[in-house]
């Protein structure tokens, strides 16, 4: 009979320190000491029983002069996942830059003090940036999957904003003003010192830095409902909203605003920026211009000049479509050829009505006017139709959300 030697005891398991990341909830808020209690303890409540991770709810007033801020204290002495900032001055960039610059949380967030945005797209707004996938992530009233309750008077103003911002600027982001927002801490750090505004646009301004640095932004399709309380002055945050964009344009193209691209960024090839864009749409454009004199001159042999000019601009457009959509905006193949043709066909009937109406407006100020002055009219009528034409093409047209 053999005996086996005895076993060696087995070491203790020791537990693995596992790091559990963690987000912080900003509410910014001024003179709300009417609706601050029940909504800080519904979004308390709703995260505490449904958020897999340790949160906090940050209350920051900036600078009320009603009761909002002995509300905030209270809520802040009463739950331990909640607490509160009072800033002297007013202005929503203001108190996300305070708040966000000193947190210690992986990830922050906003929301409108009135939660219009419904708490269930939470999760999916955050749980990119909690992985590392995303940068920053949006919660986006226009999404195809969003459910919104406005008036038409806010949805007008929102979409006509949001075209605007892709027109000019480029933007592939589709709702820059919900106040539902959230980002990694240390990208948002790296981001807080270019942005200048501290009011309404600084939404706006933080997004076109973070996609012109070439940082990730994750959409999610929302549920809202407006808030018939709300105090927003829309016609002065409409006119600080475009003040900033002419900013913003200026700064970019003066090549300020350099932030730190992070390593899966520099690593990355980007597509063609805007500066290709114009030297590639302008090269097209004087080809295309060349082309209509010609025809236009030819053309004008046989035919009045309203007629002559309409058949030299629907060719050229035709041409200058194909051109744009090929080498301006990269893109190729036969999908939905038939839809930017259309689309762009669209973009020439503007063109056509600026160089007609030139026309008409030089017949009736100067009968009889020769086929030079005419020629000189529709050169400046269609100068300014190509710089429409270039903002409905990049903007809409060719857009690369549009693709997806």
């Amino acid at each position: 009979m053999t005996e086996s030697a005895p076993q060696a005891p087995l070491a203790p398991i020791r537990p693995v320190a596992v790091r559990t990341r963690s987000v912080e909830v900003v509410v910014p808020v001024y003179n709300e000491e009417h609706v601050l209690e029940q909504c800080v303890r519904r979004l308390h409540g709703y995260l505490a029983e449904t958020f897999p991770y340790p949160f906090t709810v940050t209350v920051a007033d900036n600078a009320s002069t009603d009761s909002t801020w002995r509300v905030a204290t209270a809520l802040a002495a009463e739950f331990a996942e909640v607490r509160a900032v009072h800033l002297d001055l007013k202005g929503r960039g203001r108190a996300l830059r305070e708040v966000w610059g000193a947190s210690e949380a992986d990830v922050v967030a906003y929301m409108d003090v009135d939660l219009s945005t419904g708490l269930e797209a939470f999760l999916p707004l955050v749980a990119p940036l909690l992985s590392g996938h995303s940068d920053l992530a949006i919660g986006s009233r226009l999404h195809r999957g969003s459910a919104v309750v406005r008036g038409p008077k806010r949805e007008f103003i929102s979409r006509t904003y949001n075209v605007l911002l892709r027109a000019t600027m480029a933007a592939k982001f589709s709702d820059a003003q919900c106040g539902f927002k959230a980002a990694r801490t240390e990208v948002i750090r790296r981001l807080l010192g270019e942005v200048e505004d501290n009011a309404w646009f600084f939404d706006t301004e933080l997004l076109l830095l973070a996609e012109r640095t070439g940082l990730r932004i994750h959409e999610v399709p929302v549920d809202w409902v407006d808030d018939p309380d709300s105090r927003v002055d829309l016609v002065r945050t409409a006119l600080d909203d475009l003040r900033g964009m002419a900013r913003v344009a200026r700064r970019s193209l003066a090549g300020a605003a350099r932030v730190e691209l992070p390593p899966r960024v520099r690593q990355a090839k980007l597509a063609p920026g805007l500066g290709w864009q114009l030297t590639s749409f302008a090269v097209i454009g004087a080809v295309s211009t060349l082309a209509y004199v010609l025809l236009y001159l030819g053309l004008r042999q046989l035919l009045p000049a309203l007629a002559a000019n309409f058949l030299a601009q629907a060719l050229t457009a035709v041409a200058n479509t194909a051109a744009n959509r090929r080498f301006t905006f990269g893109v190729t193949g036969t999908r939905d050829r038939l839809r930017h043709q259309v689309e762009g066909g669209l973009a020439f009937l503007i063109g056509l009505a600026l160089s007609s109406t030139a026309i008409w407006l030089l017949g009736a100020a100067a009968p009889g006017a020769s086929h030079g002055a005419e020629l000189a009219t529709l050169v400046l009528a269609n100068g300014l139709a190509t710089v429409v034409r270039f903002g409905l093409l990049r903007g809409w047209v060719f857009h690369p959300r549009r693709a997806r």
